[in-house]
């Protein structure tokens, strides 16, 4: 979800980036990819890290490729819950702000 500046008052209370995303809401796969994010933390040793990809390939197998977005979003969810932390280059980072590539490791 990219941060607008309309949200400065009441992010807290943002669940959705457009109407778009609003009426698709969250699908199975996506709560798929949470969940496979999840266990793949649980499996790897409590510092370590994954990238999104990783989470996709486990759910969709051969098409991850057109799950990369949406498992990214998975894991700015799952950050915003406070279950997982988002960082670049060994650094936590702002998931509604993160641009290119980055880690999820636990919190």
């Amino acid at each position: 979800m990219q941060w607008r500046k309309k949200w400065s008052r009441s992010w807290d209370e943002v669940r959705y980036c457009s109407d778009a995303c609003r009426k698709r809401g969250i699908r199975p796969v996506d709560q798929d990819l949470e969940t496979a994010i999840m266990e793949l933390l649980a499996s790897r040793p409590r510092n370590a890290t994954i990238c999104p990809n990783d989470a996709a390939k486990l759910v969709v197998g051969e098409e991850w490729d057109r799950f990369v977005k949406p498992a990214r979003a998975a894991a700015r969810r799952l950050s915003v819950e406070g279950r997982v932390v988002i960082t670049q280059d060994g650094r936590r980072i702002d998931p509604s702000t993160a641009k290119g590539p980055f880690r999820i490791g636990l919190t």
